[in-house]
């Protein structure tokens, strides 16, 4: 059997550039040698992709396997850029890497779905200047986070808690985007979903995760501040059930395919929220992604290859939809077929 070619892609231009380079190369020392032939592709910070796009027309590409994360990687853009160039890549297509990037669409949708998420306030640099903590704390509460809308690995985010500096700590975060969310602050346990497929998803077991931080920021994830998981979570049966229905509910509401991320809140009254997906999330050693579907039975190596064909099932049925126009319009047209 031919051995497929499979480009993992990753690095970029965002403020996640390093995070993707160890899920990169993570992938590449796991995808299963006597069935790819894999190469690894790093887009430089400089965002130049002329080194990818010769790669691409120099030589047979069977499936792209980005894992580009924050913008310009897990935004839609790369994803945009494949289908144009007809190629089957892994994870969500454009509409749901979209959605999944920003946090503002993310949580309208969700809210709309009737899923349960914690309030939250978007504003501008031009709304913050008019906005006072009064209004803040009437609709979402006090203390808060601050995120930037279009961003992920804890980039930008911070607790608000401090009543005479929350304006300067807000304006941190506009320093990764344009807009950002104030969100309420829950005090509940954090968990994460894992999912995967297109069109029938499944989720893995729930994991657990204790920051050595306030919260779960990016020195909690990448740096020794002590954060501890417990992969699977201890939960009930019920609530597992529960999380992992919600899970599959968010990822089909947002238009999501090949795999995601779920994150959750638990309270001590057992009221679940759902904080966000992740559309690219982590695969570097200690991510979670991976890790939940190892204690659920699929080795990462399995997992790559179900991701794989994944992509390579959704791009034959996109191949199959008719690209020309004639005569649908016509009275009777499709009584005659």
């Amino acid at each position: 059997m031919n051995k497929l070619r499979v480009m993992v892609l990753c690095g970029g231009r965002s403020a996640e550039h390093e995070i993707s380079l160890l899920s990169g190369k993570n992938i590449f020392a796991s995808l299963d040698k006597s069935k790819y032939l894999p190469e690894l592709l790093v887009i430089e910070k400089d965002g130049n992709i002329e080194p990818f796009l010769k790669s691409c027309f120099s030589k047979k590409i069977d499936v792209i396997f980005p894992i580009l994360h924050g913008p310009m990687g897990e935004d839609g853009t790369i994803q945009g850029l494949l289908k144009l160039l007809h190629l089957p890549f892994v994870g969500a297509s454009v509409l749901g890497s979209a959605i999944g990037m920003d946090k503002d669409v993310m949580k309208r949708l969700l809210r709309d779905a009737k899923i349960p998420i914690p309030k939250f306030l978007v504003i501008n640099e031009k709304n913050l200047t008019s906005l006072t903590l009064k209004e803040v704390e009437s609709k979402i509460g006090f203390p808060f986070f601050t995120k930037p809308a279009n961003l992920g690995s804890s980039v930008g985010i911070f607790k608000v808690k401090d009543p005479h500096n929350w304006k300067e700590i807000v304006q941190e975060s506009f320093l990764y985007d344009r807009k950002v969310l104030l969100e309420e602050y829950i005090v509940a346990r954090e968990l994460e979903c894992s999912v995967l497929g297109n069109a029938n998803p499944i989720a893995s077991l729930p994991g657990e995760l204790v920051p050595g931080d306030e919260f779960y920021s990016y020195q909690a994830k990448y740096t020794d501040m002590g954060t501890h998981f417990y992969i699977p979570a201890e939960l009930d049966l019920k609530i597992i059930d529960r999380i992992q229905k919600l899970a599959i509910q968010t990822y089909k509401a947002l238009s999501c395919e090949g795999m995601g991320r779920v994150d959750f809140f638990l309270t001590e009254k057992n009221e679940i929220y759902v904080n966000e997906i992740n559309t690219l999330p982590g695969f570097t050693g200690t991510s979670m992604y991976p890790k939940l579907w190892e204690v659920s039975g699929l080795t990462i190596s399995k997992l790559l290859d179900r991701l794989i064909e994944l992509a390579i099932e959704r791009f034959r049925k996109e191949s199959r939809l008719q690209t020309t126009f004639s005569c649908i319009n016509e009275p009777g047209f499709l009584s005659k077929k």
